[in-house]
């Protein structure tokens, strides 16, 4: 096993070994800095995401006013955010936004508002955990 796999492998209990202390993805934080990633996260979505972008909510988008509850959302759209904050800063040259339009955001909604993903059984106003499917230990 390679040093890369090995550092990415997850522990028994299924969170990652040691992650890269560098890394600035959510998944891998801890704690305080977990809580205070999550809430700039959500200033994000709540006040740029979901009143520019988010769509109607139906059958056939749904959306969880309680996305926070769900680890996939939070892994995707934190990726969404990063991606975001590199590709409409000073440095992302002037394709960059439209780069994120086409490159990340429409991925990730779609992704996340199937009815199939994470907010499958979420009504408005309602949030309803997923069932996370058993699998055996290795």
């Amino acid at each position: 096993m390679t040093v890369t796999q090995q550092e990415q492998r997850p522990a028994e209990d299924g969170s990652p070994d040691d992650p890269p202390a560098t890394s600035p993805f959510i998944l891998y934080l801890r704690d305080d800095e977990y809580t205070e990633e999550l809430t700039l996260l959500s200033n994000w979505v709540r006040l740029l995401l979901v009143p520019v972008y988010a769509r109607e909510v139906s059958s056939a988008a749904p959306w969880c006013g309680q996305w926070w509850r769900h680890p996939e959302a939070v892994a995707q759209l934190h990726g969404l955010w990063l991606a975001w904050q590199e590709l409409t800063g000073p440095d992302a040259g002037l394709c960059g936004p439209a780069n994120w339009h086409r490159d990340y955001l429409e991925p990730v909604l779609n992704s996340l508002r199937n009815p199939a993903g994470p907010f499958a059984g979420c009504k408005v106003g309602a949030h309803r955990a997923k069932e996370v499917p058993h699998t055996e230990p290795y």
